[in-house]
This record gives C-alpha cells, sequence and structure tokens, in this order.
C-alpha cells in the first residue's frame, strides 16, 4: 500500500506573519505540548503534532501579527 497515496491535506491552515511560531494544538485538555518551529525559505512549516500548516504571509522578520487560538508568533511568544 502506498502511503504517499493517502496523504491528504493539512488539518488546518492558518496564515501567520512570522517566520518563527510555536504551537501547542489550542491548549487545554485536547492539545499537545508547545513546539516551537522554525519556517526557513520555505515559507510554510507543518505541527509535527497536530498537523496544523502554518503558512507566512510576510517576509522574514515582520513580527507584526494577528494571532489564532493556540500560535505563538515571534521571539517573545504571545
Amino acid at each position: 500500500m502506498d502511503t504517499l497515496a493517502q496523504a491528504g491535506p493539512a488539518p488546518e491552515t492558518i496564515l501567520v506573519r512570522s517566520h518563527r511560531i510555536a504551537c501547542d494544538g489550542v491548549g487545554g485538555a485536547l492539545g499537545h505540548p508547545r513546539v516551537w518551529l522554525e519556517m526557513g525559505a520555505a515559507g510554510f512549516v507543518d505541527c509535527p503534532y497536530c498537523d496544523r500548516r502554518f503558512v507566512a504571509t510576510t517576509a522574514v522578520g515582520d513580527e507584526n501579527e494577528i494571532l489564532a487560538p493556540g500560535v505563538y508568533e515571534g521571539a517573545g511568544g504571545h
């Protein structure tokens, strides 16, 4: 069985304005440990726990963000 053929789109795509974000799966009992993720040159990164995909809408270094629940952007968190 080809597992790549079974792969679908990410469960949720979140647009962010920072290339360094953290995800905790929306927190609470249904969340997961907070992990910091770096996008690098790709412009997107997938959370290894909940598979949410974070897509940068700006260039590297723009830290003026509108936060989604469970998303912490930039060097200072939220």
